[in-house]
């Protein structure tokens, strides 16, 4: 068992599967599946030192993928819980106000864990305008994976791929 899982952590980090690996990883993980991207991502540059920058935009891509994805989830249950209410100002409770005063700038918060991805969705469910969204998004998870990344190398140095 140890063997085939060594062979298939060998098989993703291959340059041409690894970043396919960590796209799909990141696009699902800014969904509201729970999963996260940074040890995918870590773990491709840990073994890939060569792939930093281009695992740092092809993650930061997916997860904002992921984020407008999420965004137009939350879109399309604002419109079918308005078709079922028929009252469009029901869906609009106080706690929402905060993120309607900050507008498309609080999806830069969209990096932080548990509440990120949910925030992307109520993005959507208030049909706050879709490029500024992802433009915000795209900022904070880039610095996310930035900082992530760079961090976990600084912490735990050394090469990974003589761990037999």
């Amino acid at each position: 068992m140890e063997d085939w899982f060594q062979h298939l952590l060998t098989q993703l980090a291959l340059p041409q599967y690894g970043l396919s690996t960590v796209f799909i990883v990141a696009l699902v993980s800014a969904t509201l599946l729970p999963l996260g991207s940074e040890p995918a991502v870590f773990g491709l540059v840990k073994l890939n030192p060569e792939l930093f920058w281009p695992a740092i935009l092809v993650a930061t891509i997916g997860n904002t993928i992921g984020g407008a994805i999420t965004w137009w989830m939350g879109y399309g249950a604002e419109r079918a819980y308005e078709r079922v209410t028929h009252d469009p100002g029901a869906a609009h409770p106080r706690a929402l106000r905060w993120l309607e005063r900050f507008g498309a700038r609080a999806c830069l918060l969209s990096w932080l864990p548990l509440v990120g991805d949910p925030l992307c969705a109520v993005a959507g469910w208030l049909r706050l305008p879709l490029w500024p969204c992802v433009l915000y998004m795209a900022i904070g998870k880039f610095i996310r994976y930035l900082i992530m990344t760079a961090g976990l190398l600084w912490f735990f140095p050394g090469n990974w791929q003589n761990l037999s």
